[in-house]
Order: structure tokens, then C-alpha cells, then sequence
């Protein structure tokens, strides 16, 4: 009637509590039913770890599955496009076990991440939403510049906010998806700009003190491939060089690029691909431009 203590996998047990008489067996992580049909689907790249089939989607596909069944889930959201001052929000991140889940084929949506901005005036591009089992992520918020709306977009994260005067606020983030993006200043001789918003924390503000441009905000962790990796970091808001200082706002862990300072003459960094990070921040000066979006990433992986 108890369980047998510390099992292996392959361990079998007759189950004769007062609820259940049946063979079970131990799969690695919990006691199945040996009458079950075996749960297996198809889609993506697919892995095993520690007792897991681990599907993953660095693009859009279909996970089929042979029978209904309970599966774990990683949505990550494109993460927004960098501008002339604000960093690109990360793309909203969710993930959760024991969602059920029927037999058949499901579409999976990998978002795309959102465009740098591509003149001094206007917004960096929201990230594009990821999506699977009708579980959606919202894409990161593009980054502001220094003519209005000079506040960061509204995404999973919120980009970061513009310069140049007027309200140049962070974006807002998706409640449960991320973090609002930090705000840009304005104050002669400096003009900084926020740093987009991550997954665990908010964009940073720029500093008009020390002409430093925001910091990105912070990815999550998630082991649900096998391994620790971060993903939806902010991406880094533009510094102002004056006088021999200025600041670029730092990239966020978990993809985010970093940004530069004003009069560096350099470029944004973009987003890492299937993290959801934001773009950073930089001037529009020739060729140089601001950051893209990185990419979304959809993982699913169920016992084996």
C-alpha cells in the first residue's frame, strides 16, 4: 500500500491502496501506470534529460502528440527593438508544469524579434508574440528616442524611455510576463536614455548626473532544456558623451545587447536569437544604429 522509498527507473510496484489495484512503474520522476498509453509527440528539436523528452522551437512548427497528456513550458516572446535612446524591452516569459494538453497537432509560434529603429524620431518595433496551447507571450516593447512619444512601448517588458524633455517614462510590462522599462533623461549637458525591462527586474533609469544610459533589466533562468540557461534580458539604454564621460547602459543577462554612448559613433547591440532579448540603445549617426530584438524560444518537454 506505500510506495516503494528511493526508486529507480524501471522499478515496478502493485499499487494496492484503497483508490487503485495496479501495476505501476517508475519512469524516472513519478509512478505510472503500466495500462497507460505512452505518451510521445513529435515537432522540433528533440532531446532527452534527466527523464525528459525536451522538444524545442527556435522557429514556428507543430507538436503532435499520440495520445492526451501532461507536459511542462517555456514561452519566450521576441524581445523590442533598440532606438536613439531607449533600450528594447525583453519579450514577456512564461512557464509552468502540468499542463494538460490533447492528442493530435498543436501550433507552436516562435515570435520574431522587433526592429531597430530606423531613423532618430521614432520607436524601436515591438517583439512579436510566441504562442503555444493557447498560452500566449507578448512580445517586448521597442525603445523611445528623443521626439515624442518619447516613452518606451508597452510589451512583455517595457522598452526603455527617450531623452530630449517632456515624459520619456519606461514602457509597461505584461502582468506575470515581465518588467516595466526604466526612464530616459534630460538635463544640459546629458541626454540618456532607460534601459529596456527583463524578465526579473525592471529596466534601470538614466542617470543625468554622470551621463550614464540605463541599465537593462535581468533575464530568468530555466532548466527545462537540460541546463540552466537565461533568457528575456533587457537591452541597454543610450549614455551621453560629454566633456570625456558618459556611460552605455549595461545589456541585461538573458540576451539583452547593450547600448553605447551618445557620440561614440557606434552601434547598438542586437538581442540574442531565441533568448527574447531587447535591442540596445544608440545614436543615429551614418551608418550606426540601434539595436534589434532577439528572437523567441518555445521549449516543451514531458516525462519519458
Amino acid at each position: 500500500t506505500t510506495a516503494p522509498s528511493s526508486p529507480s527507473q524501471g522499478d515496478q510496484w502493485f499499487d494496492t491502496t484503497s483508490s487503485v489495484v495496479a501495476m505501476k512503474v517508475y519512469n524516472g520522476t513519478a509512478w505510472k501506470f503500466m495500462s497507460d498509453a505512452p505518451f510521445s509527440a513529435t515537432g522540433g528539436t528533440i532531446t532527452t534529460s534527466g527523464g525528459y523528452r525536451i522538444h524545442t522551437f527556435t522557429s514556428s512548427g507543430t507538436f503532435t502528440t499520440s495520445t492526451a497528456g501532461t507536459v511542462e513550458y517555456l514561452i519566450v516572446a521576441g524581445g523590442g527593438g533598440g532606438a536613439e535612446y531607449g533600450g528594447g524591452g525583453a519579450g514577456g516569459f512564461l512557464t509552468a508544469t502540468g499542463m494538460t494538453i490533447g492528442s493530435g497537432a498543436q501550433a507552436v509560434t516562435v515570435g520574431a524579434g522587433g526592429a531597430k529603429a530606423t531613423a532618430g524620431n521614432v520607436r524601436g518595433s515591438n517583439g512579436v508574440n510566441s504562442s503555444f496551447n493557447s498560452i500566449t507571450s507578448i512580445g517586448g516593447g521597442g525603445g523611445a528616442s528623443a521626439v515624442a512619444p518619447k516613452t518606451g512601448a508597452v510589451g512583455g517588458s517595457g522598452g526603455g524611455g527617450g531623452s530630449d524633455g517632456g515624459d520619456m517614462s519606461g514602457g509597461a510590462a505584461t502582468s506575470g510576463q515581465g518588467n516595466a522599462g526604466g526612464a530616459g533623461g534630460s538635463a544640459h549637458p546629458y541626454y540618456v536614455g532607460g534601459g529596456g525591462g527583463g524578465a526579473s527586474a525592471v529596466g534601470g533609469n538614466g542617470n543625468n548626473g554622470t551621463g550614464a544610459g540605463g541599465s537593462g533589466g535581468n533575464g530568468l533562468a530555466s532548466s527545462i532544456s537540460g541546463s540552466s540557461v537565461t533568457y528575456a534580458g533587457g537591452g541597454g539604454g543610450t549614455g551621453f558623451w560629454s566633456g570625456g564621460t558618459g556611460v552605455a547602459g549595461t545589456a541585461g543577462t538573458g540576451g539583452g545587447g547593450a547600448g553605447t554612448v551618445y557620440g561614440s559613433n557606434t552601434s547598438g547591440g542586437n538581442g540574442t536569437a531565441n533568448t527574447g532579448g531587447g535591442g540596445g540603445g544608440a545614436e543615429f549617426v551614418g551608418s550606426h544604429r540601434a539595436g534589434s530584438g532577439g528572437s523567441g524560444i518555445v521549449i516543451v518537454r514531458y516525462a519519458v
